[in-house]
């Protein structure tokens, strides 16, 4: 198999026939082998049953997941990638939003040596307060903070080589931090224009909340890229930096004391000296036992902290 597409399904039963249109059109020109993977995330509708009735036509082709409840589009994306047998992965969104005629010129990005390529919305179809604003500022923020660059991170619309989605798992809602995670382990990515289209049937799953969610993620997602694997830089770091603070204190209420005659013990610097100089020392040892719990999750199962692209004349896994 040398293509897997990845659909997310949820509530999406007017969708789906012209969903199926549009993949066949676009697949169907490829010439290699292909799958379509669609996971019905625990829909309230009849999506399921579009979808069954799709798969028992095109055995081929179609295969469907179905959750018992609705798990998330990062769970539903985690499971397809799970069963998918594609060397090469493309993610699409259900709601016929993303084009899948834009899939052939990833491709041939793949083909250039890339391995993701991200759709960017460039003229996007979406409400410009409640959708387009909130998207521009996280994107922004999560591009200065990863400093992996991308103009849209949630377009769903992107096609990876299998090898740079190994040695990471999603969950949450990580799916769109998936570029950072490949960055992570070395891969080579890209960002094309592609087509977006507005909605035509059903109704969005988002609102301004996932702004939130995208903040909050991104500190989880910071510390696990930057930091998993030697905490002791963050916590230690911010040891050092809340006792040096406490020092300058100490010395500043000494100094006013010897030569100004003002009493220490009464200050509320004092108070707040100490209680940095406590916490400093706490963050440092969090830091040594984070290490700890570091070294027995690599060393336990045989983790490596690198990712090998290629070998020449070598078969054989040292760890075997």
């Amino acid at each position: 198999m040398n293509l897997s597409l990845i659909i997310p399904v949820y509530n999406e039963q007017d969708t789906l026939p012209h969903l199926f249109e549009a993949v066949y059109q676009t697949m169907n020109t490829l010439k290699q082998s292909w799958e379509v993977i669609l996971v019905d995330d625990g829909s309230s509708d009849n999506s399921l049953s579009v979808l069954k009735e799709h798969a028992q036509k095109d055995d081929l082709h179609v295969r469907v997941i179905s959750f018992r409840r609705n798990f998330g589009q990062t769970a539903a994306i985690a499971a397809g990638l799970d069963y998918a047998v594609g060397e090469i992965i493309v993610l699409l969104d259900a709601d016929m939003q993303n084009d899948p005629a834009d899939i052939p010129v990833m491709l041939t990005k793949l083909d250039e040596g890339y391995d993701l390529v991200s759709g960017w919305r460039k003229d996007r179809k979406d409400n410009a307060i409640t959708r387009n604003l909130p998207s521009m500022v996280a994107n922004w923020l999560i591009s200065q903070v990863t400093g992996v660059h991308l103009h849209d991170y949630g377009c769903t619309l992107k096609a990876y080589r299998r090898d740079a989605l190994e040695g990471f798992r999603l969950y949450g809602e990580m799916h769109r931090f998936i570029p950072v995670f490949a960055d992570s382990v070395g891969a080579r990515i890209t960002e094309i224009p592609v087509r977006h289209h507005a909605r035509k049937y059903g109704q969005t799953k988002y609102g301004l909340e996932r702004t939130i969610k995208v903040v909050l993620d991104l500190f989880t997602v910071k510390f696990l890229v930057s930091y998993s694997s030697k905490p002791i830089y963050l916590f230690g770091g911010t040891g050092v930096a809340l006792m040096v603070f406490s020092a300058i204190a100490m010395v500043y209420l000494l100094i006013r004391r010897l030569f100004f005659f003002v009493g220490v013990v009464g200050s509320p610097l004092f108070i707040m000296s100490g209680m940095f100089f406590i916490l400093g020392f706490q963050s440092m040892l969090m830091g040594l036992i984070a290490e700890l719990l570091v070294r027995t999750y690599h060393e336990s199962q045989r983790k490596t902290t690198y990712t090998i692209r290629t070998t020449v004349n070598l078969e054989q896994d040292p760890r075997d």
